[in-house]
Parts: structure tokens; sequence; C-alpha cells
């Protein structure tokens, strides 16, 4: 059975949190969001990054999204006690463009993000 509409919102304005933490360059947000034991894996500029989530917090605490960043949040499905966000985000740090895939669990009423993997788009790769 599909999920009201409603929930999708709340899906989506969870993962928000994540959009406004990468665009402000403050990771206060993201922390909101994502468990203490949240994975992240992905490549940034050729190198893999994989483990903690505290190395996105590092990344989001020392880059801004920058004047021209811009996100658009998809949210792709909705079960009763799982959630998965596309995040497509363009120019982040004045040049880097990612599409983002966050794993959300319903944990106590409250969607919060357990795992986060990304692509950044090879033309946006400094070698």
């Amino acid at each position: 059975m599909r999920n009201k509409i409603a929930e999708y919102q709340a899906v989506e304005a969870a993962a928000m949190k994540f959009v406004k933490s990468v665009a402000e360059g403050n990771s206060k947000y993201a922390r909101e969001l994502f468990t203490d034991e949240a994975v992240l894996f992905g490549y940034l500029d050729g190198k893999l990054e994989h483990g903690s989530i505290e190395q996105f917090y590092h990344n989001v605490d020392t880059v801004s999204g920058g004047e021209n960043f811009n996100a658009r949040v998809d949210v792709v499905a909705v079960e009763e006690t799982l959630a998965v966000v596309r995040v497509l985000e363009e120019g982040w740090g004045g040049r880097i463009d990612f599409t983002d895939y966050l794993l959300l669990l319903k944990m106590n009423g409250e969607w919060k993000c357990v795992a986060k993997a990304y692509n950044q788009n090879s033309d946006t790769v400094q070698k």
C-alpha cells in the first residue's frame, strides 16, 4: 500500500536538512538528520571516501555550497519505515556536481538517515 502524500512531504523535509547544511557550509542541520552510526560511501575527486558520516560533516564545514549552489530533492520511494531520496547538487564549492542517495529509516516517529552514497559527476573531477 502506498504511503500518504504527507509522509512523502515528511521525508522531503528531512532531506532538506541535508541540503541546507551543504548550501550553508554548516553541518548543524545534517547532524539532526543523520544517525550517529550513519555511513558514507563515494568518490571525491577520484578518491574513495567511506566510513563514518563524520567525513561528510568535515567536508560541509570546510566548503560551503557557494552562491551558485543549487539542489533538487527527489523522494524515490517511501515504505512504512524506509525511504530512499535522491539529491542532485550543482556547483558545490563553485565546481562540483553530485548525485547523492540517502537511505532513511523512520525511527521513533522521525525520519533519520542511516547511509549516504554519492557520485561526483565525472566532468567536475579535479585530478
